[in-house]
């Protein structure tokens, strides 16, 4: 599995999947079907860390007002903090 973006070559790693990339995060997705019902592994590249989300947390995501989107988004609420 790849992803292409524009005009650049599509980015895959090995053993990690398609990776999603950008200036502040690289991210490897990839699907989990060993639970009840196929959900997305996303691993965050830089920290190892990897969350699930099914279907219901994606549409949650999908369903979120922008400002409560860019409140989760924002590195000093959890990132950068060293308990996070």
């Amino acid at each position: 599995m790849t992803i292409e973006f524009g005009d650049s070559e599509s980015v895959n790693l090995p053993g990690d999947g398609p990776v999603i990339g950008s200036e502040f995060a690289q991210v490897s997705v990839t699907f989990d079907t060993a639970g009840n019902s196929p959900r997305l592994r996303l691993e965050d590249l830089r920290s190892g860390r990897v969350r699930y989300l099914d279907a219901l947390e994606l549409e949650t995501i999908i369903w979120l007002p922008q400002e409560r989107l860019t409140a989760l988004m924002d590195p000093s609420a959890g990132r950068w903090r060293d308990d996070a």
